[in-house]
């Protein structure tokens, strides 16, 4: 079940929903809409490997904006900070922002109960755009768990992604054993 604009209002009421800045007029039937960072990042080296710290290099989006290019990966950050704890959150793109051809997310729409942090997103183009900080990029929908959580995100031992950032993160695949 997917929380409607009343029921994620009630939800931030009671604090188990937060999301820093919050401005009424981003809230849709039932979803809110999320923003571009002012930083983008894209990976030093061409050819990725699962098993290293694959480094990434940082920069400001110019007021003029940047134009993103096809063939290259490039990681934003969400301006907003949240919090989950008693629902799932999934990212998803606006489709004003798909009929651009920009794509927010390879993989990692979902987020986990108990997630405390901006978004960092996985942002790839089918032609080049010419991309703005601030503007819209996504939309947060929240989904009802079903059951007790006995171990949320930001209390797991080995979650990866719970220092807080205003600026993307790179993959931290390398820290996992296989």
């Amino acid at each position: 079940m997917i929380l409607s604009d009343k029921r994620i209002l009630e939800e931030i009421e009671k604090g188990n929903i937060i999301i820093e800045p919050f401005k009424r007029e981003c809230l849709g039937t039932n979803s809110y809409d999320v923003h571009l960072g002012k930083y983008l990042a894209t990976y030093r080296n061409r050819v990725l490997d699962a098993r290293v710290h694959n480094e990434i290099d940082s920069f400001e989006i110019p007021k003029e904006g940047f134009v993103l290019q096809p063939g290259t990966l490039y990681l934003g950050v969400t301006i907003e900070y949240t919090e989950t704890h008693r629902h799932v959150p999934f990212l998803e793109g606006k489709s004003s922002t798909g009929r651009l051809g920009i794509d927010i997310h390879a993989t990692a729409g979902k987020g986990d109960v108990g997630f405390c942090n901006t978004w960092t997103l996985e942002i790839s183009v089918a032609q080049p755009v010419r991309v703005y900080a601030g503007m819209p990029i996504g939309q947060l929908i929240y989904f009802v768990v079903e059951g007790d959580i006995e171990t949320f995100y930001n209390t797991k031992g080995n979650a990866k992604y719970t220092n807080p950032t205003t600026r993307p993160v790179e993959s931290m695949m390398w820290k996992n054993k296989f």
